[in-house]
């Protein structure tokens, strides 16, 4: 079985619904550890609750992104507990060469927009202000660049006309919290090929 690392900033909700569905055998892989940049995440509670590794590890003096050095130990803590697939869960760095050297093609994040609309942050605002009728969700790899990577699997929701931004993130969730598990256990079994931007099942 692959091991898995999370890597989250703050309340952790991907990451329960990750537990739940390791606990529950949906989902086939083992929880290496949790890793978070905020000392006081609440993802980081949430993993000791479940008896999962639960490390803090220094993010420099950046607020966006971790200097290389720093990045560096993220690596080699990764590394020492053989992980498999970085899944970043509401981890608010961006990822560098360090990682992505490291751990080529093994990175995947989710994003509570259907890219390539709406990346970066604030973006259920984003959809209202524009007036789309479906919004949604995304799981991709990560690359160099933010929320580029090629798409695993997508959800989509109606937005409403009574949707205030906290409302459609809500909804939003719900499918974050399905298709997560789904891409992991994709990519996982190793049965995918990625063509272009686009990542296919295989048999």
């Amino acid at each position: 079985m692959k091991n898995i690392a999370v890597l989250a900033s703050g309340r952790g909700s991907n990451l329960e619904a990750i537990i739940k569905n390791i606990e529950n055998g949906t989902l086939q892989a083992n929880l290496a550890c949790v890793i978070s940049d905020n000392k006081d995440a609440r993802a980081l509670q949430i993993a000791r609750d479940h008896g999962f590794k639960a490390i803090w590890l220094d993010p420099g003096p950046k607020k966006t992104w971790l200097l290389p050095e720093f990045e560096e130990n993220y690596v080699k803590t990764l590394q020492e507990h053989k992980v498999d697939l970085i899944c970043l869960a509401g981890f608010m760095r961006i990822i560098k060469k360090p990682l992505l050297e490291a751990f080529k093609g093994r990175i995947i994040n989710i994003h509570p927009a259907l890219l390539p609309s709406f990346p970066g942050l604030d973006v259920q605002r984003k959809a209202l202000e524009y007036g789309v009728k479906f919004s949604g969700c995304t799981v991709h790899f990560v690359n160099e660049d933010v929320d580029a990577g090629a798409i695993i699997t997508q959800a989509a929701v109606p937005v409403l006309d009574e949707d205030t931004p906290e409302i459609l993130s809500a909804r939003i969730l719900k499918e974050e919290h399905r298709i997560y598990t789904e891409a992991i256990n994709l990519i996982v079994s190793g049965k995918y090929r990625i063509a272009g931007r686009r990542v296919i099942k295989t048999s």
